[in-house]
């Protein structure tokens, strides 16, 4: 049988808008169809360098079109929930980047959604889909070294402060917990799981939004040290400190990368894993699949992983004083 061509729309024509297509377009039997921007000269010239068919002015008009199978949500967190609701209301596969929404109560709303459409939703957690991210978790579910006893995960960079952007505007869900930090907390929960106990602590800019965070995540028998901040470079690597060993994922854990393997003797072993993308490849591909096969969510990155995610942020604003509303 002829594999199925899936045509992706994009919705947002920002950064990881690019690299989301620039991987697109390396990936067999898929293409990017079209973009939506507010600014439909910004739709063009995106459309332009990445060989889209159509550009539009407005998002609603790109989710109404009947050539797009699946549509990319890469705006702004505090537009997550309206931007996939209105394309699964057209009943087009939705791809949304993380966070999936703001709180837990919105992607309820978008779960709810897709179910009633029966149309398929998926949050756009790449790092699961890695092969080094996957080979991981399969040392650790298999006790390689043993059990884990400590992980350190961190993710930080030291933008310049401007009130005026994306990362900086607590309006649009800027600040390093939701932006950056959610992938050390990721990195504990599906490592690890839900933590019994959870210590929280932040530094704010001026804006509102959080500059900096800290967490210890407390399990039975170990520990999450999680650190997310704008204030300066950090190795953004995922340490899982084992009883007879150490995995390292370095960096950046998140994207791409290498693991080291120390056992308990000191002898090192470097994985690499031949990166040929910039590794958004993978969870495009899972997404095809999904599509082909009539599901309606993923095996990978289901619904209860993602309420999972959401809820532990929540929880971690909560300690913090976090508050969008």
């Amino acid at each position: 049988m002829e594999t199925k061509v899936i045509k992706w729309g994009i919705i947002g024509a920002g950064k990881i808008a690019l690299k989301f297509a620039e991987d697109l377009n390396t990936v067999e039997n898929a293409k990017l169809y079209g973009v939506a921007s507010r600014n439909l000269k910004k739709a063009k010239s995106f459309a332009l360098k990445l060989n889209a068919d159509v550009a539009y002015g407005n998002y609603e008009d790109l989710a109404l079109d009947p050539n797009i199978d699946a549509i990319y949500i890469a705006t702004p967190h505090s537009f997550h929930k309206a931007h996939s609701l209105l394309c699964l209301n057209h009943k087009k596969a939705v791809l949304c980047e993380k966070p999936f929404a703001m709180n837990s109560d919105e992607v309820k709303e978008m779960i709810a959604t897709s179910r009633q459409n029966n149309t398929l939703l998926m949050e756009a957690m790449w790092t699961i889909f890695l092969p080094h991210y996957q080979y991981v978790l399969q040392l650790i579910k298999n006790k390689h070294f043993g059990n884990v006893i400590k992980l350190e995960a961190d993710f930080g960079f030291h933008p310049v402060y401007d009130e005026t952007s994306r990362v900086f505007d607590k309006s649009v869900g800027g600040g390093s917990l939701l932006d950056i930090g959610i992938y050390p907390v990721f990195a504990a929960l599906s490592s690890l799981g839900e933590p019994n106990h959870i210590e929280a602590d932040a530094q704010f800019f001026s804006s509102g939004a959080d500059a900096e965070c800290k967490m210890v995540f407390h399990y039975n028998n170990a520990k999450a040290y999680l650190k997310s901040t704008l204030l300066e470079e950090t190795k953004t690597e995922a340490i899982f400190h084992c009883e007879n060993g150490m995995i390292k994922i370095n960096s950046r854990f998140h994207e791409p990368s290498t693991v080291t393997l120390t056992d308990k003797n000191g002898n090192s072993e470097l994985l690499d894993f031949k990166y040929t993308t910039i590794g958004y490849s993978y969870e495009i591909e899972h997404f095809n699949q999904l599509i082909r096969d009539g599901k309606k969510e993923s095996d990978v990155m289901p619904f209860n992983k993602s309420l999972q995610l959401i809820s532990t942020l929540d929880h971690i604003r909560k300690i913090i004083g976090l508050d969008y509303s």
